[in-house]
């Protein structure tokens, strides 16, 4: 079984460019199951974003991504105006329809407002896809967008995706 903790430790030691990071006073890091945390807590989210394995039949993180967990899980814990965003697997031309399809036409089944999108990862040698959704509509531009990143990024704009429940204080 995988030590979430350990990980996180791994990466404070020797992923130099997410030192900062972790060290910012906003950050409040929660390494624990993914429902049993939004279950338990008692605050909404403006954003909540799921970075799971994907739900292989069986798999560790297959009820992450049903119709109930998003009914009753996650749904209740955004904020007005909150979005969800998670990973949903391989969307390529060939490979869509593993989980990318099914992850979307779920959401669809949840949410008033579900957009899907893309791109290429060259580590896993396709398109990958992920997909947000809110019961508000995406009222920003993208020039709007690429405002807020130049007055808040200062330096290129690099991230790196650990798969934990990150809380932004």
């Amino acid at each position: 079984m995988i030590n979430y903790k350990e990980v996180v430790d791994f990466c404070k030691s020797y992923l130099v460019v997410n030192r900062e990071a972790f060290s910012d006073p906003r950050l409040h890091l929660v390494i624990n199951d993914a429902r049993a945390e939004l279950e338990s807590r008692e605050e909404g989210y403006d954003v909540i974003i799921g970075d799971l394995a994907d739900p292989i039949e069986g798999g560790p993180c297959y009820q992450l991504y049903t119709q109930s967990f998003y009914q009753t899980t996650v749904r209740p814990k955004l904020n007005q105006r909150g979005i969800f965003v998670t990973q949903a697997g391989p969307a390529g031309i060939f490979s869509h329809t593993e989980v990318f399809s099914c992850i979307y036409n779920t959401l669809k089944q949840v949410f008033k407002y579900v957009v899907p999108y893309s791109a290429h990862i060259p580590s896993y040698a396709d398109t990958w896809g992920w997909v947000m959704a809110s019961d508000t509509p995406f009222e920003v531009s993208v020039d709007e967008l690429d405002r807020r990143m130049k007055q808040r990024v200062k330096g290129e704009n690099k991230y790196y995706i650990l798969s934990n429940l990150l809380h932004l204080e």
